[in-house]
């Protein structure tokens, strides 16, 4: 039951506890109800346009590959309808590429000699859509055949609990953390996980992550170089995946360094506001400075780009559109020509801990969830775009 009467502390700290522990018996309550030990976050089925569209055919095309047993059936099939899971999209990829006379047309990742590609989403500022835009483009590389692995290192966790993993009630194994502190730490595949979204696996965080930041100033100068760290980490594993994607804390520290310097791109989520403008440019003079002191080591950092991502963009607002017009003038193609629009559609599936590849488009208003899910598509497949790029295709 929660305990809804005044608090009566005879302390400062007293009274935060008695908050924290109200606090938690809420939000545990709360994720119970919603995700029940026996149960686990699912995704849902998808239709055979979707699937169709997804795939990169025409719904003939499918109809015909099921009728001459080019591919198989699909499990569910309501009223003479196929509905599609994310596993038999992934192995209707599979089948389909190995006929296909263009490489990569269906299966559009690494081929060999490519380099692993590692995205890191950062900025200082809270309420940028950093994570928001992290799990869009994880479900959308994923969805379009890339194998990728997400590494939340954000303590707080919010692309962990995006990926279906509530901390507070079923959590306890191995984390990003204990594959980066400084202890013993173990394998990175130790610490990576397989998710219920086919094609993406997460190295999750968990709150003990923070100590990281303790742990590097304690052991400054003491064997590996701290932004080595996860780019070690990542090397062990870098045969399984095609493309990483980093989520960051809202603050430029030791965790956002190490990520930095693992990543071969950066892309900076930033709303079109005067706040954030401000804000942004001082994140990326710090990042600067600190990239400064890296550099001076003899280490030699290139990105294959180091983009804005034009986030929560409302197209009918003048004034951020004055703002998203100072920025494609001031940094041309270093801007995402994509935005991520303001949507309460995403806004809603994100409350739930959701993208909006998860929701079916007849749970909402359509033409709210087609302008959502169009603007979502355009970012991801203007950034799988600049990942065949930097694999030279």
């Amino acid at each position: 039951m929660f305990q809804t009467a005044p608090i009566e502390a005879a302390s400062q700290s007293e009274l935060t506890s008695q908050m924290a522990a109200r606090l938690h018996t809420a939000l545990t309550t709360h994720l119970q109800q919603a995700y029940a030990p026996d149960q686990r976050k699912n995704l849902r089925l998808f239709s055979a346009t979707e699937t169709a569209d997804l795939l990169g055919v025409t719904g003939q095309f499918l109809r015909k590959c099921h009728s001459d047993g080019s591919l198989p059936e699909p499990e569910v099939i309501k009223n003479g309808r196929r509905f599609y899971s994310g596993d038999e999209i992934l192995q209707a990829r599979h089948f389909l590429e190995a006929s296909s006379r263009k490489p990569g047309k269906y299966l559009p990742g690494r081929r060999e000699g490519d380099k692993l590609q590692v995205i890191q989403l950062m900025n200082f500022k809270g309420g940028s859509a950093k994570s928001t835009s992290a799990i869009h483009l994880c479900h959308y590389l994923a969805l379009s055949g890339y194998r990728v692995l997400a590494i939340d290192l954000d303590p707080q966790g919010s692309l962990t609990g995006f990926c279906g993993i509530q901390t507070e009630l079923e959590f306890e194994g191995a984390s990003i953390y204990d594959a980066l502190r400084y202890d013993d730490p173990v394998p990175m595949s130790e610490a990576v996980v397989e998710t219920y979204f086919p094609g993406l696996h997460l190295a999750p965080a968990r709150l003990v992550l923070s100590e990281f930041e303790t742990e590097t100033a304690v052991n400054a100068g003491r064997g590996v170089a701290f932004f080595e760290k996860l780019s070690l980490a990542i090397q062990s594993v870098e045969s399984d995946y095609d493309v990483v994607v980093i989520d960051s804390p809202p603050a430029l520290g030791f965790l956002t360094l190490t990520g930095l310097y693992a990543a071969t791109s950066v892309i900076v989520p930033m709303t079109p506001s005067m706040l954030d403008l401000a804000s942004t440019q001082q994140f990326v003079e710090m990042t600067s400075a600190y990239l400064g002191v890296i550099e001076d080591t003899g280490v030699k950092l290139d990105h294959d780009f180091f983009s804005f991502l034009i986030t929560r963009d409302d197209p009918s607002d003048i004034p951020s559109q004055q703002i998203v017009s100072l920025m494609r003038a001031l940094f041309q193609d270093r801007v995402v020509g994509a935005t991520g629009l303001r949507s309460t559609a995403i806004g809603d599936a994100s409350m739930l801990k959701m993208s909006i590849y998860e929701v079916a488009r007849s749970e909402m208003t359509r033409s709210t969830y087609d302008r959502a899910k169009n603007s979502m598509d355009a970012v991801g497949s203007e950034i799988a775009g600049m990942l065949q790029k930097a694999w030279g295709r």
